[in-house]
């Protein structure tokens, strides 16, 4: 028999995990000979012990630490509703088309749902967006230069804001911490490029419905500057309603 104990295998996907930092849950499933269902299962148990940490499509060694390890804590946050964001999102995006992807946690999931798509150029400054879809065949990614943070796994500077100012491709989807009722979209990131708004015809904010009726520390644009904002079904009726008379609210399933 070919499948291995439940303890052996997850032994043995954190011995994979501590030698190639991630892996894909298909990968996982080939090297224990059981269903990515089986996979799926034990990723969560490891998660519950602190042991990995999920990534969309795998998993990842917790053994990260300061700033680069809290992206990837973010990222389990509301994680049932940032995949159900993503995939609305992704969805409008149509082959052939191009579009700007922020280096939010949200607008990752929607780079996961993008990887089936034909002749997309994505552009980014996510070192995250162009780790996930180095292996989609049908996507081209252009990343900008710029200077590496890792609490974000991504690139800021001069050189970010320079590329965006180039670039005026068909969507523009960016998240943010915030939408206040009274200040707009917000975020607390003071390098956040302004310029990201400006690159594409179409500007899609993607955010998770905790972050709806709270405020950040800095004013990205209005609510107004949206063209769409995809949220998912945590969002309350009145701040649905509230939100629906100043802009287009899509409610992901």
């Amino acid at each position: 028999m070919n499948e291995i104990t439940e303890l052996s295998r997850l032994d043995t996907i954190v011995q994979m995990l501590e030698i190639n930092t991630s892996a894909s849950i298909g990968e996982i499933a080939q090297a224990c000979h059981v269903s990515q269902m089986t996979i799926r299962r034990d990723l969560q148990k490891l998660v519950e012990a602190g042991q990995v940490i999920r990534i969309p499509g795998g998993a990842r060694i917790e053994h990260w630490r300061g700033a680069e390890r809290s992206f990837f804590e973010r990222l389990q946050r509301m994680s049932n509703a940032k995949r159900s964001i993503g995939a609305t999102a992704a969805t409008l995006v149509a082959d052939g088309e191009s579009v700007v992807l922020d280096s939010g946690t949200t607008t990752l999931y929607v780079a996961r749902e993008l990887r089936a798509r034909r002749n997309v150029v994505v552009f980014t400054f996510s070192l995250a967006v162009l780790e996930e879809l180095t292996s989609a065949e049908g996507i081209r990614v252009e990343l900008s230069g710029g200077v590496y943070r890792a609490s974000s796994h991504d690139l800021i500077g001069h050189a970010v804001a320079k590329s965006l100012s180039s670039i005026f491709a068909n969507t523009v989807i960016f998240g943010a911490a915030s939408i206040s009722f009274s200040r707009g979209v917000m975020v607390h990131d003071p390098d956040t490029q302004h310029e990201l708004l400006q690159a594409g015809k179409r500007r899609v904010l993607v955010i998770d419905s905790s972050k709806i009726g709270t405020e950040a520390t800095y004013r990205l644009c209005s609510v107004e500057d949206c063209d769409l904002i995809v949220t998912d079904r945590g969002i309350s009726a009145d701040d649905l309603a509230r939100l629906r008379q100043i802009a287009e609210v899509r409610v992901a399933d």
